[in-house]
Order: C-alpha cells, then sequence, then structure tokens
C-alpha cells in the first residue's frame, strides 16, 4: 500500500506525535506507516483522511502515487497533439 501522510503532515505542519495523538495510535505507528512497514486497518486510514479532511484516497492507494514532478507537469493534453 503506498501512502502520502509524510507529505500531508508536511503540508500542515503537523508532526508524528500530533498526528498519533489525534487519532489514537502510537508515534512510532504514523513513522510504520510512511514507511510501507505497516498496512492502516479500514478505521486507522478512515481516521487519518479525516485528520486532514480529505478522501481517503488522496491519502492512500494500492498503486503508486505519481511523482510530485509529474503531477506538477500534468499529462499532455490530447487536443494540443492536433
Amino acid at each position: 500500500m503506498n501512502n502520502r501522510i509524510a507529505l500531508f503532515r508536511s503540508d500542515r505542519s503537523v508532526s508524528r506525535r500530533e498526528l498519533a495523538e489525534a487519532v489514537g495510535v502510537n508515534p512510532q505507528t504514523i513513522g510504520y506507516l510512511e514507511r510501507g512497514d505497516y498496512n492502516p486497518s479500514l478505521e486507522l486510514g478512515l481516521k487519518i483522511a479525516a485528520y486532514f479532511d480529505v478522501p481517503v484516497d488522496l491519502i492512500f492507494s494500492l498503486a503508486p502515487f505519481p511523482s510530485l514532478t509529474e503531477t506538477l507537469r500534468g499529462s499532455p493534453d490530447p487536443e494540443d497533439a492536433a
């Protein structure tokens, strides 16, 4: 499972400890999640998404997320090729 927890934490200036306390887990659990050493339960995944007030699929995915560089560049518009 892939996740963007660290990205969301960084963007919102939230520490691992703050997030852990908000969702009821040990701060080490947040580290394990971020490194991909542990997959969250459905409940924990939903709590993390709710904490950041985003849909769960913005934080967690079975497929790798595109890099930020790819996302910022965007996909070429097929109409531009015509």
